[in-house]
């Protein structure tokens, strides 16, 4: 995906699921996380062990099923995936992206796997693989706040 293409993705998505969603200040799903809330997306945690606690006033989802029932209640709809998962975790959540009518399939640095992309691509779904979504924000768009 190119840089014209990642801007349009990032301006014309709104909501996020952050798979993989840490408490913990320090790890980089919480950092990305707060830094998307700020940027004014809707941000969905996603962490099984969080689930029915509140984060920055946003529920914690037990899964991506769950925080996509979540916004369809609302009438919307998950743009990305956000996933800070091991790759090898990456086939279910890229089939459960797909089966949600998600968007955008993302996987952070350090995060692939070619047959899930693959399959999520030819699913119709964006792929961006083994970037951040906070700094390629920042790269392409800088920070709003």
């Amino acid at each position: 995906m190119n840089d014209t293409e990642l801007r349009a993705l990032l301006r014309h998505s709104h909501t996020v699921a952050v798979v993989g969603f840490s408490p913990k200040p320090e790890r980089p799903s919480h950092r990305v996380a707060q830094y998307l809330l700020q940027q004014g997306y809707r941000v969905l945690p996603v962490n099984p062990v969080l689930a029915g606690q509140t984060i920055w006033g946003q529920p914690c989802h037990a899964s991506l099923e769950q925080a996509a029932a979540a916004l369809a209640a609302e009438g919307l709809r998950l743009d990305i995936v956000d996933v800070f998962r091991q790759s090898a975790e990456v086939p279910p959540l890229a089939e459960a992206a797909i089966a949600l009518g998600a968007a955008t399939l993302w996987l952070q640095l350090g995060v692939a796997h070619p047959e899930a992309e693959a399959r999520a691509a030819a699913a119709g779904l964006a792929v961006v693989s083994e970037r951040c979504i906070k700094i390629e924000h920042q790269r392409l768009l800088g920070a709003a706040s």
